[in-house]
């Protein structure tokens, strides 16, 4: 009885410390708002709005309309208030530093989403569809490939991205089998944040744990093998569901080619991350300069496209009447169809409801920040030094109701004295606790808009216990392995 008052003042803290966050790191003078009427409708809005996005699938109401229209609401309340007390400034400063974080993730996000229905278009994906097929590989092979290589991905090119990378490929694979695609889904959410929590830049979270100087580059790959406990345990308990059934080829798979320049742009694509991350790592700037500047480098490729594509079609008509064979001549005929395109239609089809939804959240949070609840007792949260272990698990599961994102800014603002090991503990915690629900990581967010309709979050919340089975394992793993750094 005694450990549960515990534990439910750890979790009220850590409510608190989430809502506090944006007024702790801000310093500036902010009005009390927290027993007030404008508060507690803030709360409630915001919590009305959440419920609507994890029934998105029942109601069918796509998930950023509730929440921009809360976001609204709660500033136009919060600068009601300010302006009634000639402090008006104020709010401005901090809803634009909200923006402003917002704009990074969304310019982010944007970048890689292009570049994913780019190489959608060019046809990358039907094609490693059509190899995996023609190489006889089973849904379970499938399942476990896409999971392997969201783990090892994701440190270098971020959970996000590789998310997006491998869900495109299980979609098409998986084609009408729904069931398949949803597991398969699950699994890559689980498995890119996982990848992405022993890695300074493979999550948003660690990222900001790193670039405070809280912890050191190589101390993060102490969290290898905890991570890994975090993808294994649930997987294999999720790959005895999917069968061993060979997906069924289409007439066209034989003959699926890559349209023109594909390949350069898959090597665009991973010089944009290199980018990403060595502007980050060698400069201090932020991941999304490196991202912006990979698509200006693939918006001038579309231009040489463009530019080209009548020559282009021109020695193709000559060669396929030196082709030999039909096969050779379909062959060419699908390099020169359709190669030039327009780039900004690519960016038009980005998945605009996530990043909708991003902002909305962002803003959200943001201003209940700003508002100021519970500032006070968010600070007793670390105060006992017995219960810092239980405060830091409560983080991550904190981190897959909310957003990792605003909850470790939050404990990052705090900055608690804490060893070493617990800096490790609350990093692996945010990182792979949002995959306890759909909208607990931008993976799980990016991956309903882009297999939407049928990966959802009352699909997702069915592995959720197997999934939190491994949650306790990678606790339990990282207490156990790194002792000695606590």
């Amino acid at each position: 009885m005694f450990l549960n008052v515990k534990l439910a003042k750890v979790l009220i803290g850590i409510v608190a410390l989430l809502f506090s966050s944006m007024l702790l790191a801000s310093g500036t003078k902010s009005l009390d708002l927290v027993y007030n009427g404008i508060g507690y409708t803030a709360l409630f809005i915001f919590a009305f709005a959440y419920a609507l996005v994890m029934f998105e699938d029942v109601i069918r109401l796509r998930k950023s309309k509730p929440v921009m229209i809360a976001a609204g609401i709660i500033w136009a309340m919060i600068g009601f208030y300010y302006t009634q007390h000639g402090m008006s400034h104020q709010a401005e400063v901090a809803f634009r530093h909200n923006l402003l974080e917002y704009a990074e993730l969304f310019f982010f996000l944007l970048v890689a989403m292009t570049y994913i229905n780019t190489m959608e278009e060019r046809q990358i994906f039907e094609a490693l569809r059509s190899w995996m097929v023609n190489k006889g590989m089973t849904l379970k092979s499938i399942f476990w490939l896409t999971g392997i290589l969201a783990f090892f991905i994701s440190p270098i090119a971020d959970n996000l991205t590789t998310a997006l990378l491998m869900c495109a490929i299980v979609v098409k694979v998986g084609g009408k089998n729904k069931k398949f695609i949803v597991i398969a889904c699950v699994n890559i959410v689980v498995s890119a944040n996982a990848g992405g929590a022993f890695s300074p830049f493979g999550d948003i979270t660690t990222l900001m744990v790193w670039q405070k100087g809280v912890l050191p580059f190589t101390t993060f790959f102490h969290l290898f093998i905890p991570s890994l406990v975090n993808y294994i345990v649930p997987s294999v308990i999720m790959s005895f569901y999917v069968s061993n059934e060979t997906p069924e080829a289409d007439e066209n798979s034989e003959s699926v080619v890559m349209k023109r320049g594909s390949k350069r742009i898959i090597f665009l694509f991973l010089i944009t991350i290199t980018f990403a991350v060595l502007g980050h790592s060698l400069l201090g700037m932020p991941p999304v300069l490196g991202m912006m500047t990979g698509l200006g480098l693939l918006q001038f490729f579309s231009f040489y496209l463009m530019e080209t594509h009548a020559n282009f079609v021109l020695r193709v008509k000559g060669e396929v009447k030196a082709a030999a064979t039909n096969e050779e001549i379909e062959g060419l005929r699908a390099l020169a169809d359709g190669s030039p395109f327009n780039i900004f239609g690519k960016v038009a089809q980005a998945e605009w409801d996530t990043l909708l939804f991003f902002y909305g959240v962002v803003i959200c949070v943001g201003g209940l920040g700003f508002i100021g609840y519970l500032a006070l007792v968010s600070n007793a949260i670390y105060s006992d030094p017995a219960m810092i272990t239980w405060a830091n698990v409560a983080v991550g599961v904190l981190s897959a109701i909310v957003d990792n994102i605003p909850v470790m800014f939050a404990v990052l603002s705090m900055h608690p004295e804490m060893s070493d090991g617990q800096w490790l503990l609350v990093t692996l915690t945010a990182g792979v606790g949002g995959s306890l629900l759909s909208i607990g990581s931008a993976a799980g967010v990016a991956l309903m808009g882009q297999a939407h309709g049928i990966y959802t979050f009352g699909s997702h919340i069915k592995w959720m216990p197997v999934i939190a089975l491994g949650y306790v394992a990678s606790i339990l793993t990282h207490l156990w392995l790194n002792a000695g750094m606590f």
